[in-house]
């Protein structure tokens, strides 16, 4: 416990209150010795990101719950309805292969708050290949991980606009049943629209 306390740089006391309030699962015992390793020093360092990030310990709380004790992925990731989207699984070795050891535990925490990522088990899930897959690409480009995770909380913020412009659109004239048939159209729309947009920055620019 106190190596574990030093290598996370917090006082046992600390340690032992996150462990009491469920914030870090049990370590595995062998008699009387208790063994932790690196999975609980990866929460350790992702608790004090989120801490410093703002989060409360009862939310984080509540969320480490949901993690250790089986709560539906999809649930967690907020895709209990029908999506387009893939999730994929990744151990935490391979995730940080995918991002060139940029997964530090600030951005770690960036990407569960912004919903990307869910644990279940000893796997980590992130909420979108099509995401996944660009922002390892961005990533590559030489953009930090940091920059690509605050762009996209920016961009979910527009994205709801938009989403909620074409809802209301079909609803004037249609019902909640025709929105999944003519989600096609609605991205196609956005995607022709962003091209264009793009053109136009480009041409400024030139």
């Amino acid at each position: 416990m106190e190596e574990l306390a030093r290598l996370a740089g917090i006082t046992v006391r600390t340690l032992r209150f996150y462990r009491e309030r469920g914030l870090i699962p049990p370590p595995r015992r062998e008699g009387r010795i208790a063994w932790y390793d690196d999975r609980h020093l990866a929460r350790l360092r992702t608790i004090s990101a989120m801490l410093e990030r703002g989060h409360t310990l009862s939310g984080i709380a509540e969320l480490a719950e949901a993690f250790d004790h089986g709560r539906d992925v999809a649930d967690l990731l907020g895709m209990d309805s029908p999506t387009e989207e893939t999730p994929v699984r990744l151990t935490p070795e391979e995730l940080a292969d995918r991002f060139a050891g940029d997964v530090t535990p600030e951005n770690f925490a960036a990407a569960l708050e912004l919903g990307y990522l869910a644990t279940d088990g000893e796997e980590i899930v992130h909420i979108s290949r099509r995401l996944l897959d660009v922002s390892a690409a961005l990533v590559r480009e030489g953009i930090p991980l940091a920059e690509v995770l605050a762009a996209g909380k920016e961009l979910r913020a527009h994205a709801d606009v938009l989403a909620d412009l074409f809802a209301d659109l079909i609803l004037r004239h249609g019902t909640e049943e025709d929105l999944p048939r003519l989600r096609p159209l609605a991205r196609s729309v956005v995607e022709a629209e962003m091209s264009l947009a793009l053109d136009r920055r480009l041409r400024k620019r030139s």
